[in-house]
């Protein structure tokens, strides 16, 4: 009898150490996998936030360029015929600072993606293209009367900006 005792003895003793190899390998993958996923959520939750405020800046600086296209629109209204020129061209210089500070919030967009939001971030920068270019028509003439039809070319370029902005604001949405 003293032989089946030392053989249950060293057949429970095995299984015991053998479920304690099991446990641990089970604890230790499910900590792995348990790191692995915390990982994960703190690297998405990164992203999200890079891409938010990415986003949101480039909306706010949107905004920002709107704005001085408006106190051009206003120069070019109530601006008397001898003043116009010359405060057509400070606006000027500030409308390029303005689209450069744009063009570099879209750059980050494109860094931080989607392909989507980079895409309609593009599209933004290049509704500013009507303005500049009308502006630059507006001022070509060095008498106080700008040409009309550049006049009307820049104040039909709202529409397709603001359009521009709220496409890209969708894509942003959708990317977070």
């Amino acid at each position: 009898m003293a032989d089946s005792t030392f053989w249950i003895a060293a057949l429970t003793g095995g299984t015991a150490v053998l479920a304690s190899w099991v446990t641990s390998r089970g604890n230790t993958r499910a900590a792995r996998i348990q790191a692995d996923t915390a990982a994960r959520a703190q690297q998405t939750e990164r992203r999200r936030e890079s891409r938010r405020t990415a986003y949101l800046d480039l909306i706010e600086h949107a905004h920002q360029t709107v704005e001085v296209y408006w106190e051009i629109s206003a120069v070019q209204r109530t601006a008397q015929a001898e003043r116009r020129p010359a405060a057509l061209e400070e606006l000027v210089e500030r409308e390029l600072d303005a689209y450069g500070k744009l063009r570099r919030r879209v750059r980050v967009v494109e860094l931080e993606g989607p392909p989507a939001a980079a895409t309609a971030a593009n599209a933004l920068q290049k509704a500013t293209g009507p303005f500049h270019r009308a502006l630059r028509d507006m001022r070509s003439d060095a008498s106080a009367d700008p040409d009309p039809e550049a006049v009307r070319r820049f104040e039909a370029s709202y529409r397709p900006f603001w359009a521009a902005l709220t496409d890209f604001i969708d894509a942003a949405r959708d990317a977070l």
